[in-house]
């Protein structure tokens, strides 16, 4: 495991759901970070450095968790021991960065984008795939939320659980929207943007945190809008999906963890939404070790990933958006 923070909280329960896998060595510059990591899920080898788990630990592959900065580095250097490797996202800090990652990268390579293995994403998956709303005229997903908005403790509660926050240039669409992107993608195929509006809402972040995504599938033009808002009033500090998909036959309405059919045959089903939150990385990182043992690809292959991060890149370069500075 390359790194001990906030994230790896999900991805050590998952790696232990996998039956003849041990994490057996982790690493962190954060000595405090990597005692506690180390401690509860009970690695027996713990390292400051990248580098040294290399040389020291023996390792047959990586989970890439660290800041997305580093992502490039540390895949590199996982690649040029020859270990498969899993890389949280973003791929890297724009896509110039990741395309020429992907170039040179020999080794079995998985982006844990996690969003789109949510059960409820994989029963909708299903849903579509049985036609069950039939010709899909219209598709709207809203993700909004209070975060930003200080509370009466003076503080804004997307900053109190996410402090990095505060100093991304990329903030809304590389780091949250991203996610939904990929699920989009997952769900309907491949995507084009055409019209892009983000911006800041407070002076405590550099980054956008609202956007506004106009977009259209490929294969048929049918239209996607993509509303992102960490600042809305009424909306809860901690957001969940609201998903609209039209079609001449029904409508699916997925409401954060609830996902209804609603027409001549009408059906629901209600997910756990703490279970699901964690059961799409054990998804995600089940995925990658099955296809590893089989050779077939990763359903988010690194090069899959490019076609997410050339969406967000349109969103910035479309927008306009400029960071503010610090």
């Amino acid at each position: 495991m390359v790194g001990a923070g906030w994230v790896t909280q999900y991805h050590l329960p998952a790696w232990r759901l996998v039956p003849g896998v041990e994490v057996v060595a982790i690493c962190d510059p954060e000595p405090a970070a990597l005692s506690q990591r180390a401690d509860a899920f009970a690695i027996p080898q713990r390292f400051a450095t990248l580098h040294d788990m290399l040389d020291h630990a023996q390792l047959d592959a990586l989970d890439i968790a660290s800041p997305r900065q580093f992502h490039a580095a540390h895949v590199r250097a996982g690649a040029a021991r020859g270990l498969p490797l899993l890389c949280q996202k973003p791929l890297g800090v724009d896509l110039t960065e990741a395309e020429a990652l992907v170039d040179e990268i020999a080794v079995p390579f998985m982006v844990h984008e996690n969003w789109r293995f949510r059960p409820y994403y994989r029963e909708l998956k299903a849903w579509l795939e049985a036609g069950l709303v039939g010709e899909i005229t219209a598709i709207r997903l809203d993700f909004h939320s209070s975060g930003m908005i200080t509370g009466a403790d003076g503080q804004r509660p997307a900053l109190v659980r996410q402090p990095f926050f505060r100093h991304e240039p990329r903030l809304l669409v590389m780091e949250v929207l991203i996610h939904h992107l990929d699920t989009l993608r997952f769900l309907f195929g491949e995507l084009d943007l055409g019209s892009a509006v983000l911006a800041r809402s407070n002076a405590d972040i550099i980054g956008e945190d609202s956007a506004i995504l106009g977009l259209a599938r490929r294969s048929d033009g049918v239209p996607l809008q993509v509303s992102g808002n960490l600042a809305v009033h009424g909306a809860p500090p901690t957001p969940a999906d609201q998903l609209w998909i039209w079609g001449a036959r029904g409508t699916i309405h997925l409401d954060g963890a609830t996902l209804r059919l609603l027409g001549p045959q009408p059906r629901e089903i209600a997910f756990d939404p703490a279970s699901s939150y964690q059961a799409a990385y054990n998804g995600a990182i089940a995925h990658f070790v099955q296809r590893l043992a089989t050779g077939a690809p990763f359903e988010t292959a690194a090069t899959d990933n490019l076609e997410t991060l050339r969406l967000v890149e349109a969103a910035y370069r479309i927008s306009g958006f400029q960071p503010a500075l610090v």
